[in-house]
């Protein structure tokens, strides 16, 4: 096949042998089957901003970290510097996520690089060697489908321990492994500490698995693991290896507005008080 532009710099340099065909086409890049040496791998080939689709990027990359000031205020002025510090730090927050998540135990693809902006890792593929299906494409039995729910729920939980949240973790970015659920994408990869919108990500990613994989396993659907990472999360209480239930108490008390507001009332009635003394103290003097 036609060799794409973007890989290349790789080819020339003898990192990628031959390009032997496309994989898939996304909104943030293209990924293709290449042949390194005597290894068959994927080379994510990141899409120029001018390509791209994905317009909701603010809300993810809220407190990422930079590599200094200056590149921090050229990315909030939006300038031409600015825009290019920013698209090359949403290529390489893949990259460092896939490679600490990798050496956590997370399943993720293997990484073997990152050169001229093109990703180099593992080919996730099936029993027969063909490109591995993704989860929204393969059925499971009720035995399989709760044994991968538990394993996506604990790379979660692993994620979250180490501070990220997937932030669009679905079956479409879930591969199907002969030994189980591969997490694949991960530019989006939000800051758990750092994003505001970090617990509502984390719950969307969990409840789109669950109720994924609840098609096959109904009683998936009424667990509540999210919840639960969230709140040991926020705790310090979580752990790569917490023991974790699915079961979450939801706090179902309405509030106590009238009791509020007559506090409220009490503080202000307190304050007139005290200031009529010091003025009426004043006055005497």
């Amino acid at each position: 096949m036609k060799i794409p532009q973007g890989l290349q710099p790789l080819i020339e340099d003898g990192i990628v042998d031959a390009v032997l065909r496309p994989l898939k086409s996304g909104k943030e890049a293209s990924v293709y089957v290449v042949r390194c040496g005597e290894a068959v791998r994927c080379a994510k080939v990141y899409k120029d901003m001018a390509q791209r689709s994905f317009q909701a990027r603010v809300q993810y990359q809220e407190g990422r970290k930079v590599r200094g000031s200056r590149e921090q205020r050229a990315m909030g002025k939006a300038t031409k510097f600015g825009r290019r510090e920013q698209e090359a730090a949403w290529k390489t927050t893949e990259v460092d996520a896939l490679y600490a998540l990798f050496d956590a135990g997370v399943r993720v693809p293997r990484p073997y690089g990152f050169f001229h902006g093109v990703l180099l890792m593992d080919l996730v593929t099936d029993a027969e060697g063909f490109s591995a299906p993704r989860l929204g494409e393969v059925e499971l039995e009720p035995d399989k489908a709760r044994a991968w729910h538990a394993m996506l729920v604990r790379d979660v939980a692993r994620m979250l321990v180490l501070g990220m949240v997937h932030g669009d973790l679905s079956e479409y970015n879930v591969l199907a492994a002969p030994d189980g659920p591969v997490l694949i994408d991960f530019p989006q990869v939000v800051s758990a500490a750092g994003n505001n919108n970090a617990r509502d990500m984390l719950l969307r990613d969990v409840h789109n698995i669950r109720d994924t994989l609840a098609r096959f396993a109904p009683e998936l659907a009424d667990t509540h693991y999210g919840e639960e990472m969230w709140k040991l999360y926020e705790a310090g209480d979580l752990q790569a290896d917490t023991p974790l239930s699915g079961r979450f108490m939801f706090d179902t008390r309405k509030a106590d507005t009238r009791g509020v507001l007559w506090s409220i009332e009490d503080a202000r009635q307190t304050a007139i008080i005290r200031q009529q003394g010091r003025d009426e103290a004043d006055a005497a003097d």
